[in-house]
């Protein structure tokens, strides 16, 4: 990304030879992301991030199926949640009690409307929960929507690069993913589709991305896209990063554990390996929050008081739990063994000293 911002990327549209040589940079990531991803390079249609592909995804639904509902869960994102909303009517699907998506009860939805000469415009179910990390039954829902004709989309930011996916096995018609999410720039992310699926534009106002997607290409941020994808895909390396998350989010969850009424939230099996949130018994988030910053540990909350929305998680609120009470861990590329430890120093007492000032 440096040796593109010294030397002045030309636009990759462009015949010159600064055009040439950005086109050539630009190809070259989408074939390494392409192969994280498990997809053709002609399947990748590069965007400013996860939200984006996402509001692209539900776009492009609808306007090939207007006056179509969405079928979503309240463990979605919220772009996917927000995209899907501003576009048409939604139709909520039920979780069980660690935010997975019920396969049963997706049939049963897409069935009636389907009976009812309505299909739905589009389904979504996320690879797997931001929030607690639990895996969905991708497969299952990508089956149920081919057997009635129905896309699905697949919200894969948390899970890309962490896990291995195949894009193929997935079984969705629309894939989103975002580059930061596994050690690349924030700004840029990419939509996958499916082979020979067409879709209207989010972004219009050019032909760049094959007429996918409008706007001069970030072509740095492209090429560091590329290059955390190729570290990814050189042979055993995702299984490295996920193996070393593991052993580093097993430990965090042993030393939260330990203090009295403090528990996981989500599968205890089936999750992502670097992703902990646990529900703090007897006392609120914030104040934890807080005293970890001090401690210089970064962690987040599904509470109302800890971002910038003022709504409590809607996730945790579907799943039964108390998002005020929640807190939210997660580990990655640049975790260390002195940042748990950090975190064990300040997690107990912080706890403690805050459950003493109740009456």
């Amino acid at each position: 990304m440096s040796r593109c911002y010294s030397r002045g990327m030309g636009d990759p549209g462009r015949l010159h030879a600064e055009g040439r040589e950005a086109r050539v940079a630009v190809e070259e990531a989408r074939e390494s992301v392409a192969r994280l991803l498990g997809a053709s390079a002609r399947q990748i249609v590069f965007t400013s991030g996860g939200t984006e592909s996402a509001n692209a995804a539900s776009w492009g639904a609808t306007r090939a199926r207007p006056g179509r509902e969405f079928l979503l869960a309240a463990v979605e994102h919220s772009c996917v949640r927000e995209g899907s909303a501003r576009l048409g009517s939604v139709a909520s699907l039920p979780v069980d009690g660690t935010g997975r998506i019920e396969p049963g009860a997706v049939e049963e939805v897409v069935e009636r409307c389907t009976a009812q000469g309505a299909p739905p415009a589009l389904v979504h179910c996320q690879a797997a929960n931001h929030e607690v990390g639990t895996l969905q039954p991708v497969a299952q829902v990508a089956e149920v929507c081919r057997r009635n004709g129905v896309w699905l989309h697949c919200d894969a930011c948390a899970a890309a690069g962490h896990l291995p996916l195949a894009f193929d096995e997935l079984g969705a018609d629309l894939v989103s993913v975002s580059a930061h999410k596994l050690g690349g720039p924030a700004g840029v992310g990419a939509l996958v589709l499916r082979r020979g699926l067409r879709i209207e534009p989010f972004v219009v106002g050019g032909d760049q991305e094959r007429a996918r997607r409008g706007g001069l290409e970030n072509v740095p941020a492209i090429v560091g896209f590329g290059t955390a994808a190729e570290v990814l895909v050189e042979e055993g390396r995702l299984e490295q990063e996920a193996a070393g998350q593991l052993g580093l989010r097993n430990l965090l969850e042993d030393i939260a554990t330990q203090v009295d009424d403090v528990e996981v939230l989500g599968d205890r099996d089936l999750r992502l390996p670097h992703i902990l949130c646990v529900s703090l018994g007897g006392v609120e988030a914030e104040p934890v929050l807080l005293a970890l910053d001090r401690a210089g540990v970064a962690a987040h909350s599904g509470s109302s008081c800890s971002s910038e929305s003022l709504a409590p998680s809607p996730v945790l609120d579907a799943m039964g739990a108390d998002p005020e009470r929640s807190l939210r861990l997660s580990v990655g590329w640049s975790t260390t063994g002195a940042d748990v430890e950090a975190f064990a120093d300040a997690f107990a007492p912080a706890v403690e000293q805050l459950r003493a000032l109740r009456p």
